[in-house]
């Protein structure tokens, strides 16, 4: 039997387990990256290791999320990523550089290598041939210092593409036709592996767009084989050296197929509050919009704002709308600029924002209250805008154009038969990618630092004891399905200056859930919490376990749990416990609930079931599914403290993990 892709990079990679869906491999990690509101935390972590350097082929920090630096403590946190750049031996982009994703793929993506990244839409290379995964900066800490990453094999999934696209439909589209018959939940523990005759229909970047809002599906990763399109690419960023074609072998097997003709594609939309809530773009046709963004790390290449810029050659958007120009680098924004599509769009009513994550987590360009704002974003949670009770749809670049145009939701196939002369634009390569990155990306060899620089607000990164035999606590919040690391740690503009400080940061978790939740929680004398389905979905930001952990929760209930989160929950010595949708309901807040098990005992001898007793009154079973590695790691009282005890116990070096 023949390999999938994935399987073909694992097996190259594999350092310990067997390629069996469900069963936990340790794999080779030959890449990582981190941003700035999760990289300080994964730079604290590695210095904690006590490790003396990077030892991946590359690792790469990068400053995307707080460029605006409206705070000393921003500023800081960049003075401090950039010491620990130099110091440890990683590449470091300058803030305004770009996104990390959009960065990293002109840069460093590459064909059949691994990559661990601290933000889960790590996947993004994955048009590449490169199988990249985001996750907890704890984990891409120890994979930086030469560790393994530790997984459970996920299902392949063949996602086979046939015909091609449309006019006016694009991979956008593609992406949320997937989300629309899967939903957010479809893709865990899954990876999506594309196929079939319409791959080479699409560019790379329509490729990434793709892989990086596969996220959004709850997939592990997402990955496209290599051909002549993925050699032009890399010739034009100027890394021929880098291509190796990559794909499946012929009689290759895979868990699932799904088949998606994209002749059938059209132009499609994600409505307010879920990336999943898709349908087509007439459906809601009509509806007045006040905001309209094109960018981000998943339509904010050069090739994504060029279809834009072109529908607004020679018009002007609506009077009653405002656009803004978010791109993913600064080398899409140089190129805009040097072709003339900058003054283009500026002449008609655009605004250009720097090349930053800053809009997508609610960081500047903050919708008005009771508006409506339309994003080219992978991600339209509730109040993740930066406004509770916002209104935001989620659409491919030119839909956003077409509705700057209109002032009004409008499928741009029918907005063609009102505006003279508005044709698809298409979507082309540039004939050259400029280096710009090059004046913004410092090398290793060009560090500026050589020892780390702790400003006032930057702290230690807290322990949690080892697992105690009796865990039992007050029930201090009940959340319903599908919160987002977002609701458990949000990322806005007053929030985002304390990413290095978790005893300040913990005072907001949760308080998107309940106001008063830290504060009771310090309150009480630890306490558990108890979610829905899909518990922790959406950002890698393991400040989501770290500050509950720190707040004194013990376990988290829930009926299901996001892989990412999941993993930082382990690493931070927090029992994810899943239970069923009868003992959920049964459960109310400010009910005691108690663990009957010896948990200490029963977690390292790797006891599945466990009988939980709710108000001394009655018992429901809860499960823990973990590994044996897990388990130890859970009841050493988290990762940084099991993998010290293990290097000073003389263990193997202190990555190794295991």
């Amino acid at each position: 039997m023949g390999q999938t892709l994935t399987e073909k990079i694992l097996d190259d990679h594999l350092v310990e387990g067997e390629l069996e869906p469900g069963e936990e491999i340790g794999i080779e990690v030959d890449q990582v990256l981190t941003q700035d509101t999760t990289g300080t935390l994964v730079w604290l972590q590695f210095e904690a290791l006590d490790l003396d350097g990077v030892q991946t082929e590359v690792a790469a920090q990068y400053c995307d999320h707080q460029t605006y630096q409206f705070d000393f403590k921003n500023t800081d946190d960049h003075r401090f990523l950039r010491s620990a750049a130099g110091t440890f031996g990683a590449y470091f982009s300058r803030p305004g550089n770009g996104i990390c994703h959009n960065v990293h793929k002109e840069n460093f993506a590459a064909p059949g290598k691994t990559m661990l990244g601290s933000d889960s839409h790590t996947p993004t290379p994955g048009g590449l041939g490169e199988l990249a995964i985001g996750a907890g900066g704890l984990d891409v800490a120890v994979a930086m210092g030469g560790g393994a990453y530790y997984i459970d094999m996920p299902e392949v999934v063949n996602v086979r593409l046939e015909g091609e696209l449309p006019a006016w439909a694009t991979a956008k589209d593609v992406i949320l036709e997937l989300l629309r018959r899967l939903s957010v939940k479809g893709g865990v523990g899954k990876i999506f592996e594309y196929t079939g005759p319409g791959v080479e229909t699409l560019s790379v970047p329509e490729r990434t767009t793709i892989t990086n809002m596969g996220t959004e599906l709850g997939a592990t990763s997402s990955i496209f084989p290599t051909d002549e399109r993925t050699r032009e690419y890399l010739e034009r960023v100027g890394r021929p050296e880098d291509y190796e074609k990559v794909e499946p072998d012929e009689d290759a097997e895979y868990h699932d197929e799904i088949t998606v003709d994209l002749s059938e594609i059209e132009p499609l939309i994600a409505e307010p509050s879920m990336p999943d809530n898709v349908v087509p773009v007439r459906e809601v046709a009509g509806v007045d919009v006040d905001q309209v963004i094109i960018g981000s790390c998943t339509n904010g290449a050069f090739e994504d704002i060029l279809p834009a810029a072109k529908m607004l050659e020679g018009r002007e958007i609506d009077k009653k709308t405002e656009m803004i120009v978010a791109p993913g680098s600064k080398q899409a924004s140089e190129m805009l600029a040097r072709q003339g599509w900058t003054a283009e769009m500026m002449a008609a009513g655009v605004n250009f924002s720097e090349a930053t994550c800053g809009a997508c987590i609610g960081n500047g360009h903050v919708p008005a209250s009771d508006s409506v704002s339309l994003r080219t974003f992978n991600r339209n949670f509730e109040g993740r805008s930066g406004i509770e009770n916002d209104s935001v749809y989620l659409c491919s670049p030119e839909v956003a154009a077409a509705a700057a145009l209109a002032g009004e939701i409008v499928d741009p196939r029918d907005l063609t038969k009102e505006v003279d002369g508005l044709e698809d634009p298409g979507f082309e390569l540039a004939d050259e990618y400029v280096g710009v990155s090059g004046s913004d990306l410092i090398t290793p060899d060009e560090a500026v630092d050589d020892e780390l620089i702790k400003g006032p607000n930057i702290s230690d990164v807290p322990l949690k004891d080892p697992l105690p035999a009796d865990l039992a606590g007050e029930v201090l919040l009940k959340m319903p399905g599908n919160i987002t690391t977002d609701h458990i740690s949000p990322a806005n503009a007053d929030v985002l200056m304390y990413r290095s400080n978790i005893p300040k940061l913990s005072e907001f978790t949760l308080t998107r859930v309940d106001k008063t939740f830290p504060e009771r929680a310090k309150e009480s004398d630890g306490g558990v919490l108890l979610a829905g389905e899909n518990y922790g979905q959406g950002s890698s930001r393991e400040h989501a376990a770290l500050c509950p952990m720190y707040l004194g929760i013990d376990a988290v209930l829930a009926q299901s749990f996001a892989r990412i989160h999941k993993a930082n929950l382990f690493n931070f010595g927090i029992v994810p416990l899943t239970v069923d949708a009868e003992t959920y309901e049964q459960i109310d807040q400010g009910d005691e609930v108690e663990v009957v098990d010896d948990v200490a005992e029963a977690v390292r001898s790797g006891k599945a079931e466990f009988t939980i007793r709710v108000n001394g009154d009655w018992e429901a079973p809860a499960h823990l599914d973990a590994s044996k590695r897990e388990r130890e790691i859970l009841a050493d009282g988290g990762k940084l403290t099991h993998v010290k005890q293990k290097h000073d116990a003389g263990e193997g070096a202190a990555p190794a993990d295991d």
